[in-house]
């Protein structure tokens, strides 16, 4: 349990520096900037940060191995998790509010119940270890749905001012992110989950995904020159605090329970926090309209969920010490 509560809370933190993305976005679009610097900028700064860290660490030359082994792997599903991740959210963030992005974006606390059965875990039973699909949670899956309904709660404050327009083009693309962010971070765990640390996966990922960027740049380039001063640096910022700071305690975070789908889905909850956090940021930075009360009661269905995926997990864990207990007793 206490490995648990300390995964949530590095989630939580992790979603506070993602927040960061939403907001900087938003302005940068605001101010004119192409979403497809900002998308292809955030991951060549990333680049030389986890280099450093990694090479200081004496891990750069397992993570170089492990590449050069599996080029194709690398490069689908770091073209899934993260190509296929921040390139619609910058897409979207041309479309509509850092808020509606943020609150979109909560469909993959969702999206990650309903791919478990894509993985599989190792089960022990009296012929030795067996390898078995996971189940989707039902516990889990419930409240995720309670924390995504929070989630919409906060939108409809805004909902009457959006057009057809900017939903299906703010909205779509960040359904297609949520989904292809855990596939892509599951997907790495299961192969290098306890092979690889969380910094030299997110190093492999990244540098895997550079060629899909600098098209992207490449096209943002022949499209709208270079960009300005002012988004470079806004996306060196968002380099620095959602693309290292929070993708690293993110990763981490899932690393610690990878192997339990319960615990694994609650981590993944704690990505809510990003709409109070995009909220709050609107407010004081760009003037966004003050949550009503409907909002508000959003926000604590938000936290009353998160607070359940917790409990469950914990009651999982108990099932699974007194089943165990029996086993052995048994035997």
């Amino acid at each position: 349990m206490r490995d648990l509560m300390k995964a949530i809370v590095i989630g939580i933190l992790a979603s506070l520096f993602f927040a960061v993305t939403f907001i900087l976005n938003r302005a940068m679009e605001l101010s004119g900037g192409s979403w497809m610097w900002s998308s292809s900028l955030r991951f060549l700064f990333m680049v030389p940060f986890l280099f450093l860290i990694v090479y200081a660490k004496g891990k750069w030359a397992p993570l170089w191995h492990e590449i050069r082994k599996k080029p194709l792997f690398w490069l689908k599903w770091s073209f899934t998790g993260f190509v296929l991740f921040y390139a619609p959210i910058t897409f979207a963030a041309a479309y509509g509010p850092g808020w509606l992005i943020a609150g979109t974006w909560q469909i993959t606390i969702v999206a990650g119940v309903l791919l478990s059965p894509f993985f599989y875990e190792t089960k022990h039973s009296p012929a030795g270890p067996v390898s078995a699909r996971q189940k989707i949670p039902l516990i889990s899956l419930v409240t995720s749905v309670i924390i995504l309904i929070g989630a919409g709660l906060i939108q409809l404050q805004h909902a009457g001012s959006l057009s057809g327009r900017t939903i299906l083009f703010s909205v779509v693309p960040v359904v297609i992110a949520a989904f292809a962010y855990p596939l892509g971070n599951r997907k790495m765990l299961e192969q290098y989950g306890g092979k690889l640390d969380t910094f030299q996966r997110v190093l492999g990922m990244t540098l895997a995904s550079l060629p899909f960027w600098l098209l992207i740049a490449a096209f943002g380039w022949h499209r709208d020159g270079l960009p300005s001063m002012g988004q470079t640096f806004q996306s060196f910022i968002v380099a620095l605090s959602s693309g290292v700071i929070a993708t690293v305690l993110f990763f981490r975070a899932t690393d610690m329970v990878r192997n339990e789908p319960q615990k694994l889905a609650a981590v993944e909850a704690t990505q809510s926090g990003e709409v109070l956090f995009a909220l709050i940021g609107e407010i004081v930075f760009l003037s966004a309209v003050f949550p009503s009360l409907l909002s508000f009661a959003g926000l604590f269905i938000i936290i009353a969920g998160m607070v359940m995926h917790t409990f469950a997990s914990r009651q999982t864990d108990q099932k699974t010490a007194e089943q165990t207990s029996a086993n052995l007793t048994g035997s």
